[in-house]
């Protein structure tokens, strides 16, 4: 494709991004004088495409109303990165209402690609093998997805149906401060007006969403992944776990996440490092203890556990069973 040719499919792309592009602001994107973005804007014309000359002190070029866009026009890696996109996404349950949605992208944007193009595509797609399978998750309803993160936009409260984990079924009214992707799920955090207290919903779990009348004023503080991490970390679950840790931040950080536990901090003393090896108090509250011996023994740290006593039991059985292996010949 020639240089020029490519330069007016460029002008092209930046005025179906929508709005009035002054000349000026055109000719440094494509990076040519004025003139030239004239003359580019009368080739469109020529091809029967509705380019519009906006007159005033902000005027410029714009794309007619109502103008059908022509078929999809992507670079080797912008198809590249759509596509793969598309695959991680739907691997990671990062995906809304049915699966069939991003496989029906992916079709689409294949059918509007030079072959030569989809097929290198193709033939990577097919090459690609991931260590995992894919999880089974329940997706959020792209309805609620949208109108919710319109109303984190515009601080707008929103009135949700939810379904905890037990099943209760509530109304809420909801002042969402943003939402957040963890796990292979999707979260919306905020402030549940009716107790004046912050909550985090699960996506999948809101059957319906209404923007309501008002605003709010969203706090100052943590941003809406911090919060929800931190919400993780101090839920209410069956065993409230204690454990004293020796070791940096980084190293505990490495096996017990923010997300998962709570890690008190100390200001160093004089002299002393605040990234130096130290006793650390770690906090967790699970639903089961089974797994927690086998993360803790993989700390490879020395580590002395508080409470409860039902898990200092499922170390010592399992440090046993360890030595028993080691013993065997």
């Amino acid at each position: 494709m020639s240089r020029p040719t490519g330069r007016v499919l460029t002008l092209l792309e930046l005025l179906q991004s929508g709005g009035t592009r002054t000349v000026a602001e055109l000719a440094d994107r494509l990076g040519v004088e004025g003139r030239t973005v004239r003359r580019y804007v009368d080739q469109l014309i020529d091809l029967d495409v509705p380019v519009e000359s906006v007159r005033g002190r902000y005027g410029g070029y714009r794309l007619g109303r109502g103008y059908r866009l022509p078929p999809l026009m992507l670079s080797d890696d912008e198809a590249l990165a759509v596509l793969l996109g598309l695959v991680a996404g739907r691997r990671a349950g990062l995906t809304t209402t049915q699966r069939t949605a991003s496989e029906t992208a992916s079709a689409k944007i294949r059918r509007v690609l030079p072959k030569h193009i989809a097929g290198r595509l193709d033939t990577l797609l097919e090459s690609l093998a991931f260590t995992d399978r894919p999880a089974e998750v329940d997706t959020p309803d792209s309805g609620v997805l949208l109108t919710i993160a319109d109303a984190v936009r515009h601080h707008r409260p929103v009135s949700i149906r939810y379904t905890d984990r037990d099943g209760r079924r509530s109304e809420r009214t909801l002042h969402a401060y943003g939402i957040v992707a963890h796990g292979g799920r999707w979260y919306v955090t905020g402030e549940d007006a009716r107790i004046g207290e912050e909550r985090t919903f699960r996506l999948d779990r809101i059957a319906d969403a209404r923007t309501l009348p008002g605003s709010f004023e969203a706090p100052a503080g943590p941003g809406p992944a911090q919060r929800v991490l931190s919400g993780f970390a101090t839920a209410e679950y069956r065993h409230q776990v204690t454990v004293r840790i020796h070791g940096t931040v980084e190293q505990i950080r490495a096996r017990l996440p923010a997300g998962l536990a709570s890690l008190e901090e100390h200001e160093p003393e004089a002299g002393e490092d605040r990234a130096a090896e130290r006793w650390r108090r770690v906090e967790l509250r699970v639903e089961r203890l089974d797994w927690l011996p086998p993360v803790l023994a993989a700390l490879d740290r020395p580590f002395v556990v508080e409470r409860p006593d039902e898990l200092r039991d499922l170390v010592a059985a399992l440090a046993d069973r360890l030595t028993s292996y080691a013993r065997r010949a």
